[in-house]
């Protein structure tokens, strides 16, 4: 009855379905993986943005490069604000909303003369034209402490497009080596996403919040579909099988009538 199994046609349907098999249970390895680092991500977050400020020179320095555990860590600096050297990055999103216009970042040069942090103090709308320097708020005068997050420096291989020259005091990327060379100043490495000041900042650009810690995504229930997506696929073959031996079975004949 099963003899078609034997057939170059139902050899091609297994030899597929053993392909299948391992593949579909290798994507949903993939897709847990990912579920298991953007847990580990998230943790790692949520344990950065909860500790305690520690002060931005004792990590960084001219150079530095921010590894992945230290994104996001609380830190903390004191200085004035050198407005001199502030430059606006082109191209950002507005918080929550789909906006495009600009972040301000201004150097913070530190009270103990280590050199300066690069804060992004928030995001601002775009000025009249793609040339024209926006409204910026002035930031807060004299001795200031600032709290926010570090953050790795930005290059043109984190998907940041990089075009051409720019109207003075505007640039794609927030990079501490690329305003050393500009300035000849000492800038740490890194920068610091402003998150509060002391003083406060008064009319300020909209300051950006906290990202998502608390979403792991679609990626475990992805894995658990490949995995039945590759145990569906011998049920079927079972299916398939049986179905074709049923089709392919002698009809009975039919009874003889019974003379009366």
């Amino acid at each position: 009855m099963y003899r078609f199994l034997l057939s170059w046609r139902w050899a091609a349907i297994a030899l597929l379905a053993a392909l299948l098999i391992p593949t579909m249970v290798e994507l949903g390895f993939w897709q847990f993986h990912r579920h298991q680092a953007r847990v580990a991500r998230n943790e790692l977050i949520t344990q950065s943005l909860t500790a305690a400020p520690v002060a931005f020179d004792t990590v960084s320095k001219p150079g530095y490069a921010v590894p992945k555990d230290l994104t996001w860590r609380t830190m903390s600096a004191t200085g004035q604000y050198d407005t001199a050297h502030e430059f606006v990055v082109r191209g950002r999103t507005e918080p929550e909303g789909s906006s495009i216009g600009y972040f301000v970042v201004t150097p913070l040069r530190l009270a103990d003369g280590a050199g300066s942090v690069l804060v992004n103090r928030g995001w601002v709308e775009s000025g009249e034209d793609a040339t024209t320097y926006p409204a910026v708020p002035a930031p807060p005068a004299g001795q200031v402490t600032v709290t926010g997050r570090l953050r790795a420096e930005e290059t043109p291989g984190s998907g940041i497009k990089v075009r051409g020259k720019l109207p003075d005091r505007q640039f794609q990327l927030i990079s501490s080596t690329q305003q050393a060379e500009l300035t000849g100043l000492p800038v740490l490495g890194g920068y610091l996403e402003l998150a509060s000041s002391a003083p406060g900042q008064g009319d300020s650009p909209v300051v950006l919040s906290e990202p998502d810690h608390s979403s792991i995504g679609p990626h475990m229930a992805y894995a658990v579909q490949w995995w039945l997506f590759a145990a569906l696929v011998p049920v079927g073959l079972v299916v398939l099988a049986r179905r074709e031996a049923h089709e392919d079975a002698p009809a009975e004949p039919a009874p003889e009538p019974v003379a009366v």
